[in-house]
């Protein structure tokens, strides 16, 4: 979509247009906004992408939340932006329908990742600290679904995620908005590999990625944005290994140039989406950044040679992870929890906890590790403490060092508002501890 827009070569009036002539932000690189103020352009991209073969268009709402649209002062028209900008796909999806009816076409509600990021502190200095939390990410994202589906979207899609805690509030909101309106549309989800380590910004691995993120019930899980397809291809694999659901890829073509462009042409990236077909990593694929109709229309031509992919037998084994998987096969030996930081069992790490020395307390947590601990038991339940903001706070600053963040945490707590403070932390996926039927299955 970027691309396609920055060849109109459009200016600040255009993104303005008579509305928000008067509007005191500048506006110019909104492209969201140009599904109001241009909605002739984003339909005719639409269009052009599906007459290249496109059997899936996405929304132009990649920056369709309240948090994002900050940046220009319009958290007001998020809903009327994202119901517009699914009308625009949905009349073009429709229209290249009535010229072919044997092939339908579906609108993808596009989810972005926002500007912000739940598992990470924006402040060096300040490791404990989130510039957004759980709650505010899970509304934003609420109305932005809210959108998308009452203009007219068959499937949602969260893509570029670049810290899985951010998507798992974007699941949260999506589940949530479709039982409010009594549907179950099919959920894509996408993450982005941000350099030749392999993992997210946030620092989890691709298979620790589709762990965090299963419960979902995603029609789809795979990887987009960031790399080109040739660097994509072993953390494909990995998730294609691993998912019951079927994958997706949708790469760049390739990194931006000097000049901000991409080089890789539809030929050359061919080639790489024919492996990924010939392989059988992919049922899904496409183009990000970079990606024009001619490219799309190159991969309906290899793609065609080939049968999709066989999502991978379901193991019912326990699957867990930090930054990095942890899964409890019958060859598994003993798996072992660290419980030093656990203010009921530790009278040392309580005294730091209560005095406020999460420094020190950290310490505990990494010694555990490097004692050869596999999951982080944390219990704040004191009565001198405030176990919610107590909870949070440790996993915070758990969550900013890598050496125990790989690790899954286990969220310890006899109250229901202390488990999930500490759930809303982890990106990961997590162990639930403490919970007792004492009181009867009713109250519980």
């Amino acid at each position: 979509m970027g691309t396609m827009i920055q060849r109109h070569t459009l200016s600040e009036a255009d993104f303005r247009g008579e509305r928000f002539a008067d509007h005191p932000s500048d506006l110019r690189g909104n492209n969201d906004l140009l599904s109001l103020t241009r909605p002739d352009i984003i339909r005719d991209i639409h269009r052009a992408y599906l007459e290249a073969g496109a059997d899936i268009v996405e929304t132009n709402t990649f920056s369709g939340t309240a948090i994002a649209q900050a940046d220009y002062g319009l958290q007001h028209v998020v809903y009327e932006l994202n119901v517009e900008s699914a009308r625009l796909a949905r009349q073009a999806a429709d229209a290249v329908m009535a010229a072919d009816p044997s092939r339908p076409r579906f609108v993808a509600g596009a989810i972005g990742p926002t500007n912000r990021t739940a598992s990470l502190s924006p402040d060096v200095n300040n490791p404990g600290y989130r510039a957004v939390t759980f709650d505010e990410l899970a509304e934003a994202y609420a109305e932005q679904t809210r959108g998308l589906i009452d203009g007219g979207c068959d499937l949602m899609l969260i893509e570029t995620i670049f810290d899985t805690l951010n998507a798992k509030a974007a699941v949260f909101a999506i589940r949530k908005v479709m039982e409010e309106k009594g549907l179950d549309m099919p959920l894509m989800i996408s993450g982005t590999i941000t350099d030749a380590s392999g993992r997210t910004l946030s620092g989890q691995t691709p298979e620790a990625f589709y762990i965090s993120l299963e419960h979902g019930n995603p029609f789809s899980v795979g990887l987009n944005c960031a790399l080109g397809a040739k660097d994509m291809r072993p953390h494909l694999e990995s998730i294609s290994r691993m998912a019951s659901c079927f994958v997706s890829a949708y790469p760049n073509a390739g990194l931006p140039n000097a000049f901000g462009g991409y080089d890789e042409s539809p030929e050359m990236m061919g080639e790489q989406i024919e492996d990924f077909c010939r392989s059988g990593f992919v049922n899904i694929i496409g183009g990000c950044c970079g990606t024009t109709p001619d490219h799309i229309r190159e991969f309906v031509r290899v793609a065609a040679k080939y049968q999709p992919r066989k999502p991978a037998e379901y193991s019912p084994y326990t699957r867990l992870s930090g930054l990095e998987p942890l899964i409890i096969t019958p060859e598994t030996n003993f798996v072992n929890i660290g419980e030093r930081t656990n203010v009921t069992g530790s009278r040392a790490f309580a005294r730091l906890i209560r005095d406020e020395k999460y420094e020190e307390a950290l310490s505990v947590a990494r010694h555990q590790v490097d004692g050869g601990a596999q999951i982080v038991d944390v219990n704040m339940d004191e009565a001198m403490l405030d176990s919610a903001a107590a909870m949070t706070r440790f996993i915070n600053l758990m969550a900013s060092e890598p050496d125990i963040a790989r690790l899954p945490f286990m969220v310890d707590s006899s109250k229901w508002s202390v488990l999930e403070a500490g759930l809303k932390c982890l990106q990961g996926k997590g162990v639930v501890n403490s919970i007792s039927l004492k009181k009867a299955k009713k109250a519980f």
